[in-house]
């Protein structure tokens, strides 16, 4: 189905072509002084350029094809050249009509379309979610749904980290606390696991007793580097303790993920990119680009035009271990074999560009994905505390993302306590439902990359621009359909009020988020989109007095208007990833 505006400039443009002019002319747009018209053409300025004629000449020749289509109550020339336009009440009741009746709600699919493979979350197992890793799997997740809407195919997988050194110095503390273990023993049979106690807090507070031992424990360091070369070379008991390790703790990483309605197609490591790694090391020496540099082995990724020097990319490290850059690359690699997808988005933090800049650069010299695949970084600023720090604890820890998630559940659970619309045993599914409007919400309406501060009293405000805002405004429609007999239809052939009119334009328009957003990778637009939407009610609301209406063809008319917009709404919350409410 096209977009409105598509429609407008399709008409535009058949008028520019019927008066001689190129239809490239045509394109409509919404108008920047709605005080004076809906919708605005300027094309012919353009075409005063290629014609050598007046703007307003070219101008009146296509508003006088424009006055005798239907679609337009108003078409006039304003100024040295302005078009003008109004659409017809009935034309833009029929359009919504249509939008509601499509199996996408209007949103226009892909002519092809693409398999788009997104990398998402990326944490490392053995150290619990904190609120850094908010951010990739709220926006991966958004980016996924808008590519879904838009007609794509979309896979998604979470990337573990399960093959670096931080599991290196895991394995290497657990050897020196529990010796005793079986699998630290000569002959150990590395099937069988069935003995050894380890739980998630366990390893939780093994991870970062490690790491700063490894800092002030130069042999310990050394352990846990060789303990990290053994298991990428293969060595059976470490990944045999290693797959332990991720079985134990991937649970805890799912539930973190649950709470924020964030589901990923696959839940592969670093680890399964293994097998590939022989590939990449072969396809880079086929093409002369790997090379020895302090006994590691890089790859040159630099270019003629750079700005800013781009160092090599280094595949195998001195003591033959790997790095994110190796598993990446060979990540590409099985991706380019299982799913040959058209596109790649990595959302991972906006500091890792360089990163990606050498991976995307190697990938490309060392053909492992063709010309056309588009490999694109999804960057992102950071979650800020009230100080404009990285969001931290009281005591100035890095907050664990449950304990985050928590603190905002219980703040919603309290702000709903005394309801008198929500039935007690709905309470805590509501206070659910809100935290993640909450959090999401006030994440995605900024830029990826800007920064942006959590404010915990701002995001679960019921007015303003908040996700609270959003659940409260399809509550209020909900509210108005229990009181009154409503057959959920749209079939209203006339238009009462200008703040309705208005509305009604706001919805017919809502399709056009959607291209921008998927073109943009830009949850954020979805989010303006839906709030803009929202404030437009919230006037319809309260200028026309719905249930009291005694003209029975008004109030109907003005309940269609209600079930149009919890329709857009509710699609664009999805999007978002987040769960609409009943009652409020």
């Amino acid at each position: 189905m096209k977009t409105l505006i598509q429609i407008l400039t399709d008409k535009a443009s058949v008028a520019f072509t019927e008066c001689g002019y190129s239809g490239e002319l045509g394109t409509v747009s919404v108008s920047d002084r709605p005080d004076l018209c809906q919708f605005q053409c300027n094309g012919a300025f353009s075409g005063a350029k290629l014609y050598h004629k007046a703007p307003r000449m070219i101008a009146d020749d296509v508003v006088k094809r424009l006055s005798d289509d239907p679609t337009f109550s108003k078409a006039e020339v304003v100024g040295a050249g302005f078009i003008n336009l109004n659409i017809s009440d009935e034309f833009l009741l029929e359009h919504i009509n249509e939008m509601l009746e499509d199996a996408d709600l209007g949103i226009p699919q892909a002519q092809k379309a693409e398999t788009i493979v997104l990398d998402y979350g990326g944490p490392n197992i053995a150290k619990p979610l904190h609120v850094g890793h908010l951010r990739s799997a709220v926006i991966g997740e958004s980016v996924k749904r808008i590519a879904q809407a838009v007609g794509h195919r979309t896979i998604s997988d979470i990337h573990l980290g399960d093959w670096g050194l931080q599991i290196g110095l895991v394995i290497a503390e657990l050897s020196e606390r529990y010796p005793d273990w079986d699998c630290f023993k000569d002959g150990f049979n590395p099937d069988s696991f069935d003995d050894i106690p380890l739980t998630p807090e366990q390893l939780y507070e093994v991870y970062p007793f490690a790491s700063a031992k490894s800092k002030t424990d130069e042999t310990f360091k050394q352990k846990a580097r060789q303990i990290t070369a053994d298991l990428q070379k293969g060595d059976k008991v470490y990944n045999a303790l290693r797959n332990e390790i991720v079985k134990v703790t991937t649970p805890d990483v799912r539930s973190n993920y649950q709470n924020l309605n964030v589901s990923l197609d696959l839940w592969l490591g670093e680890s399964d990119s293994a097998g590939y790694i022989p590939t990449l090391i072969e396809k880079l020496n086929e093409k002369g680009m790997l090379y020895e540099s302090d006994g590691a082995l890089v790859a040159n990724v630099s270019q003629s035009d750079d700005k800013v020097e781009i160092p090599p990319i280094i595949i195998v490290k001195s003591d033959g271990s790997y790095i994110y850059a190796t598993t990446d690359l060979a990540t590409l690699i099985q991706r380019q074999e299982d799913f040959d997808p058209d596109e790649v988005w990595y959302v991972v933090d906006a500091r890792q560009s360089l990163h990606f800049t050498q991976v995307f650069r190697c990938a490309k010299k060392a053909e492992i994905v063709g010309d056309d695949t588009k490999l694109v970084h999804i960057g992102y600023g950071t979650m800020n505390g009230s100080d404009g720090k990285p969001y931290k604890t009281r005591d100035g820890g890095v907050m664990r993302l449950s304990d985050f998630y928590n603190t905002v559940y219980n703040a919603a659970l309290e702000r709903i306590s005394n309801s008198k619309f929500s039935r007690d045993e709905e309470k805590e599914d509501i206070a659910r439902k809100i935290t993640v409007a909450a959090i999401k919400f006030g994440d995605l309406i900024n830029y990826c990359m800007k920064d942006y501060v959590f404010d915990i009293d701002k995001f679960l405000a019921p007015d303003g621009k908040t996700g609270s805002f959003l659940l409260y405004t399809v509550a209020r429609v909900n509210s108005l359909f229990y009181k009154t007999e409503f057959d959920y239809s749209f079939d209203s052939k006339e238009i009462y009020t200008d703040v309705e009119r208005e509305l009604l334009i706001k919805i017919a328009l809502s399709p056009e988020a959607y291209l921008l957003a998927f073109r943009e990778k830009a949850p954020s637009v979805i989010c303006e989109n839906a709030y803009q939407l929202a404030s437009q009610f919230s006037k319809f609301y309260h200028d026309n007095h719905i249930l009291t209406e005694e003209n029975p063809d008004k109030r109907k008319a003005w309940l269609n208007v209600c079930f149009a917009l919890k329709s857009v709404l509710e699609k664009q919350l999805d999007v978002l990833g987040i769960e609409s409410v009943d009652l409020m």
